[in-house]
């Protein structure tokens, strides 16, 4: 059993990091698709120990994007993206826009994955079509249909000036599915669905950069996401910031105390040896 030194100090430690957390989240209250980071504790008889760190999962707030190409998912998931080397990248964060090549791309230049649809908006697997009322029921029930994604490219033709060669606009529904508009908007054709990914533990989803999140062991494999997407819209940061406030109450009063009994034991320390220096 540690002494209350020992507890004091491991306490202390456990605070400072704690108090980091909670500088972090409040400094990025006003960050698009930013993840409120928590800490987990553990109490054992030498004191409170962090217990690592999970990510907050709730929903932020949408907001006016910068582009008619950002997305804002309402629900829960992950947009899918891909690095140039194919790895995968989630992510709430839908500052996604179409580049030069008309590839769509996140703003850290990861493409955004989706599903090439029929002319009936069905996803193809292959030769194959996948009806939206198996992927819907799929998706409700946290499965995984496994079905290979692609980068969304609208290439515009240099002749022309259309998507595609023959759409003059194109248009993303609350599904995810992109449309090709012609003729006025008379002719409206399904082309791609943007990917959402979910996981039964997202909070255990790792961060490798801010907003970009890969699967973990405790996370479990990806399934299909559920939420409704809306363009033009960014999502903000979901981090509370009066709960943020009242936490730090919490950790500074807990560091207060810490701080006592560590002055308390040296105080005690420096009697026992004049004491014993008598």
């Amino acid at each position: 059993m540690n002494d209350s030194f020992i507890t004091a100090l491991n306490t202390q430690v456990a605070t400072v990091n704690w108090m980091d957390a909670i500088a972090h989240n409040m400094t990025n209250i006003y960050t698009p698709g930013f993840r409120e980071e928590q800490v987990n504790f553990k109490t054992f008889l030498g004191g409170a120990i962090a217990d690592g760190y999970d990510n907050k999962t709730s929903q932020g707030k949408s907001t006016p994007g910068l582009d008619p190409a950002n997305l804002f998912l309402e629900g829960k998931g992950f947009f899918l993206t891909k690095n140039a080397e194919g790895k995968s990248f989630y992510s709430r964060l839908g500052d996604f826009q179409f580049d030069d090549e008309g590839v769509y791309r996140a703003k850290n230049g990861n493409t955004v994955q989706g599903y090439i649809l029929n002319d009936k908006g069905e996803i193809m697997q292959g030769t194959k079509s996948i009806s939206a009322d198996l992927y819907q029921e799929t998706a409700f029930k946290g499965g995984s249909l496994d079905i290979p994604t692609t980068t969304i490219k609208l290439w515009i033709d240099p002749h022309n000036g259309k998507f595609l060669g023959k759409y003059d606009d194109y248009e993303i529904k609350g599904d995810g599915t992109i449309y090709g508009k012609a003729d006025n908007g008379k002719r409206v054709v399904p082309l791609y669905r943007v990917t959402t990914r979910n996981f039964h533990n997202a909070a255990a989803l790792f961060e490798v950069k801010p907003g970009q999140f890969i699967e973990t062991e405790e996370s479990g494999k990806p399934v299909l996401g559920v939420g409704e997407i809306r363009a033009g819209l960014l999502e903000m940061s979901n981090a509370d910031f009066k709960a943020n406030i009242s936490y730090f109450q919490m950790a500074k009063l807990q560091m207060e105390i810490s701080n006592k009994l560590i002055s308390s034991n040296k105080d005690l320390l420096e009697e026992a040896l004049r004491l014993v220096g008598q």
